[in-house]
């Protein structure tokens, strides 16, 4: 058996290790949340569960975005460069996004699930190594079955780099990263606007290996949640951020 790349929309039935790959921006962003000090962050489908899931639990942030801006009521956009200036140590987050969360929602039968970028891409790689189920199947979350002109360059090149990663062969980060600046989704973002997409967010997505963790998906009683898992560590528990 070898890895596979599917689409959000080719998840129906697939089972065993799956890596949901969303890079620009919903899995970066989260990573940095976690950077940041974040202690969990939810994960749903819909703004109005976002919110809800806030009303429901005070004190908790909302992040992400509905066609790239940030709706109404959120704490912050889905800019991996805003969570890497905020201070959420002990903060628990909800996070929506049109693309990377509905990824991992519609994994529902996989036996075990990541939430991965280029950030985190190594020690993603580890975990899934580690998890012993077998060769991981990469869902790219940046297409739309309408919008034919979304190829989810941007989140195969980052599936490729884990890839490599886990088959112990060379990263080559410097080029990933040059690529990903170049990519169709990249430059989308860019145009949202500071609002809603800070100038310096690719460049922060493009930082192979900046942390030092996986985000391994985790159901909850209140719901679908990230924890950050050390790249040596089995056990779930929380590990340490490479600055």
């Amino acid at each position: 058996m070898t890895e596979r790349q599917i689409t959000r929309w080719e998840l129906e039935g697939v089972s065993g290790a799956v890596v949901v790959v969303d890079v620009l921006r919903a899995f970066t962003t989260a990573a940095y949340a976690f950077g940041a000090g974040a202690e969990t962050i939810y994960l749903v489908s819909e703004v109005e569960e976002a919110l809800s899931f806030k009303d429901e639990h005070p004190g908790v942030l909302a992040m992400g975005e509905s066609h790239g801006l940030r709706p109404v009521g959120f704490d912050f956009s889905n800019s991996p460069a805003a969570l890497h200036r905020a201070d959420l140590v002990g903060r628990t987050l909800v996070q929506r996004t049109s693309s990377g969360t509905q990824g991992v929602i519609g994994a529902a039968e996989a036996d075990r699930a990541w939430a991965a970028s280029l950030v985190c891409a190594s020690a993603t790689a580890a975990a899934v190594t580690a998890a012993a189920i077998g060769p991981p199947t990469y869902v790219i979350t940046g297409c739309f079955p309408d919008a034919p002109d979304t190829t989810g360059q941007d989140d195969r090149l980052t599936a490729a780099l884990i890839e490599r990663s886990r088959r112990g062969q060379p990263l080559d980060s410097a080029a990933t990263s040059a690529a990903l600046h170049e990519t169709l989704e990249a430059k989308r973002s860019l145009a949202l606007g500071p609002e809603h997409c800070d100038p310096i967010d690719i460049a922060l997505a493009g930082r192979v290996d900046h942390f030092d963790f996986a985000m391994e998906v985790v159901r909850s009683k209140r719901g679908l949640r990230l924890q950050p898992v050390g790249r040596h560590d089995e056990t779930g528990s929380a590990c340490s951020v490479v600055r």
